[in-house]
């Protein structure tokens, strides 16, 4: 696929997509939707990429939605509008669900449908100048297709704030409520997201996509003999995997795993 409104680079095992439409503030349209979508899938689907990175060139990460879609969609159906909402939703559970570990590099202001954005990856560090805002109430629509990734990212009572009052609030407030999980210094992105890349090149490939499925899987469940068994088949699967008698083994020996010692 050839990327209009991304820009795509592969940096060893880590791939970077960015949003790259820095003077519509990256709003996102239903080109932006399309691209993210198979951006991810195709990243997701490469053996040797370790991590992905989502990023924005420009002041602002993402403004929500492209004024001109948001004319278009003005016209549109009920069943246009079920059509397009549902590429949106695809989007967002793709990147939630990639196998590989996901982070959001926010640089500046995250508005509305980029509030999804943030909290369908697993990892988010905001610059310390960056503000959020779910703005959608202020124009007659609600947060709905991004509700599932933000409400399990900054919880029940905050969404119940942000979600009504549409108020903005700062990258601090973010962390407080977990939407992200560090703040920094916008010329120190860089540099936790290398700290997390080198985390994750240290861990096992095959253990860490298990895990992503693990907490989908266990997350807000109610602990009963059937979650139970699952954890157990789980643990009983991994451990009889190549990786999880290879990591077992290396760590008994005292060597690198093959999936450091092969880098």
């Amino acid at each position: 696929m050839t990327f209009t409104k991304l820009s795509l680079t592969l940096d060893g095992a880590v791939t970077r997509i960015w949003l790259d439409q820095p003077d519509a503030r990256n709003a996102f349209d239903d080109v932006v939707i399309a691209e993210l979508t198979q951006a991810f899938i195709d990243a997701g689907a490469q053996p040797q990429v370790r991590a992905i990175v989502l990023g924005a060139n420009g002041p602002a990460f993402c403004a929500g939605a492209n004024l001109n879609w948001m004319r278009r969609m003005a016209d549109y159906t009920r069943d246009e509008n079920l059509a397009d909402a549902g590429k949106l939703a695809e989007m967002l559970r793709v990147i939630a669900d990639c196998p590989k570990p996901t982070i959001a590099r926010v640089q500046g202001d995250v508005y509305a449908g980029g509030m999804g954005l943030v909290a369908a990856c697993d990892l988010a560090v905001s610059a310390d100048s960056a503000w959020y805002c779910l703005s959608e109430v202020k124009i007659g629509l609600v947060p709905a297709t991004i509700s599932p990734y933000v409400i399990r990212a900054m919880g029940t009572r905050a969404a119940q704030r942000y979600f009504l009052t549409a108020e903005r609030f700062t990258a601090a407030e973010a962390h407080r409520i977990g939407l992200v999980h560090e703040v920094v210094a916008a010329e120190a992105l860089d540099a936790k997201v290398a700290e997390w890349v080198k985390a994750f090149a240290g861990n096992s490939p095959a253990a860490v996509r298990v895990c992503k499925q693990l907490i989908a899987d266990v997350a807000g469940r109610e602990i009963n003999p059937a979650l139970i068994a699952r954890t157990v088949d789980g643990i009983a699967d991994i451990r009889a995997s190549d990786e999880g008698r290879e990591g077992v083994q290396a760590f008994l020996q005292k060597r690198k795993p093959s999936w450091i010692a092969g880098q």
